[in-house]
């Protein structure tokens, strides 16, 4: 058995095992130097977010019952894409599409901001009203299936191979609970980190209830897209802990932290005016302000 075929044989397990172990270690950094002091109950909040996460596994199992992984086996059986048509080395191959899939995933965290039906889906995942490891895989699930069939177009287009699309896998798990968690690292630190990975001082940035600020740092693992296409903003102007999280028009608990209101949420009330932009900041006394 040589390495692809034992990362295929026991993908399932080395996913889980990552998850595990990358939520245990976050959730107790949480406990041990927390960012900020989360204002609802934990308790409620992590019970609704992984109802989501149970509901969105078994959905994509019963939909695409080979999962990504799959879909790379079968482009490398059939010869589909780039990467399976030219003579490129393994050690070369594997991180030019985990680098390229890492940009897809940025380009359509920015497609589901400036498109307002996708912002209806999307805004689930910002309505939750205070920030840590579970608002990282908090999905409505149709946004999940969409971002399935993204993620499967992009691996037949660039014949990502296995190894690739595993450790894209576990990277994009890994980072997003890790640039969600509730952690405080270090000024040093961040900024030395956030040449290359998304850290959660950056990230907490894309979840403020201000539009200007929400329109940055799309990012879930590499900083490289939001700096060089202008989507990168250093600090929110309240702060860290100032700043406000969630959505301004979606503050009832009994829709943003129950599931039954998370459920419904893409299907209430209306998206009128909402496009990706960077509309200048109005002070909350402005009459013009958003509310």
């Amino acid at each position: 058995m040589n390495f692809e075929q034992m990362i295929l044989a026991y993908e399932p397990q080395i996913r889980l095992g990552f998850f595990v172990g990358v939520f245990v270690v976050v959730a107790l950094w949480e406990l041990a130097s927390p960012r900020r002091v989360l204002k609802h109950s934990r308790q409620q909040r992590w019970a609704a977010n992984f109802g989501l996460v149970v509901i969105n596994t078994v959905l994509v199992r019963l939909v695409f019952p080979t999962a990504a992984v799959g879909m790379a086996v079968l482009s490398a059986d059939r010869g589909w894409g780039m990467l399976n048509n030219f003579d490129v080395p393994f050690w070369l191959a594997v991180p030019m599409a985990v680098v390229a899939l890492d940009f897809v995933v940025w380009l359509q965290h920015v497609m589901v901001h400036a498109v307002p039906v996708l912002w209806r889906l999307h805004r689930v995942h910002h309505a939750d009203l205070d920030y840590d490891l579970t608002t990282g895989a908090r999905f409505h699930p149709i946004e999940i299936l969409l971002s399935m069939g993204i993620k499967f177009a992009a691996i037949v287009l660039l014949g990502a191979p296995v190894v690739a699309v595993v450790m894209f896998e576990v990277l994009l798990s890994a980072c997003a609970m890790f640039n969600h968690g509730n952690l405080r690292l270090s000024a040093s630190v961040d900024r030395v980190l956030r040449w290359f990975i998304v850290t959660p001082d950056m990230h907490r940035v894309h979840h403020s209830v201000e539009d200007d600020e929400s329109n940055n740092n799309f990012g879930f693992n590499l900083t490289w897209w939001d700096r060089m296409f202008g989507t990168y903003q250093a600090e929110p102007r309240a702060g860290q802990v100032g700043m406000t999280i969630g959505i301004r028009s979606h503050t009832d608990p009994t829709e943003v932290l129950r599931l039954p209101g998370m459920l419904a949420m893409p299907f209430r009330g209306k998206v009128t005016g909402y496009a990706i932009n960077h509309r200048d900041w109005a002070s909350p006394m402005d009459p013009n302000h958003p509310r």
